[in-house]
């Protein structure tokens, strides 16, 4: 979870998919959700990390999404914490999507959650090439240098 400096709207990231993928395209799609479950992500209580996206039947779906419910929601209206959960897309989005998907090695996963400008909770899905182990190790090692380099630049200018 991390806030904005300027405004404090909420977003969460999945870093899970940024390590495992290549991210090829990005889509914003909206989601649709209960109100309870609503509650439950402006108190924080998401995570992305395990979620996966799948078109089932020309409908695109977020499947194991963990939603925990809020103490104060009533037994009865307690939704299940990983039920599927619906993207709203345009058919021309989602017939691209298809496609792409049908090749090889294509999934598409969701990078971010969070609220736009009017209030409504949107998600960032992409299509991605799963990195291989190798992959994974050179992109650790870039980083391990980025932050290095962004230390050092930071102590020699500091004094």
């Amino acid at each position: 979870m991390s806030k904005d400096k300027k405004n404090t709207r909420l977003e969460f990231k999945n870093k899970k998919a940024l390590h495992d993928y290549f991210i090829l395209d990005k889509y914003e799609a909206g989601i649709e959700l209960l109100g309870s479950e609503v509650k439950a992500i402006r108190a924080g209580r998401i995570n992305l990390k395990d979620s996966f996206i799948r078109i089932i039947k020309g409908e695109v779906f977020l499947l194991n999404m963990h939603i925990s419910y809020l103490d104060t929601t009533h037994a009865t209206y307690r939704p299940d914490e990983t039920r599927s959960r619906k993207l709203l897309l345009h058919k021309k989005e989602i017939s691209k999507l298809y496609q792409k998907v049908t090749k090889e090695g294509i999934t598409i996963v969701p990078l971010r959650l969070y609220f736009n400008d009017n209030n409504k909770i949107k998600v960032e899905i992409a299509t991605a090439e799963g990195k291989k182990l190798y992959d994974k190790r050179e992109s650790l090692k870039q980083s391990d240098l980025k932050r290095e380099t962004q230390s050092a630049l930071k102590d020699f200018f500091k004094g």
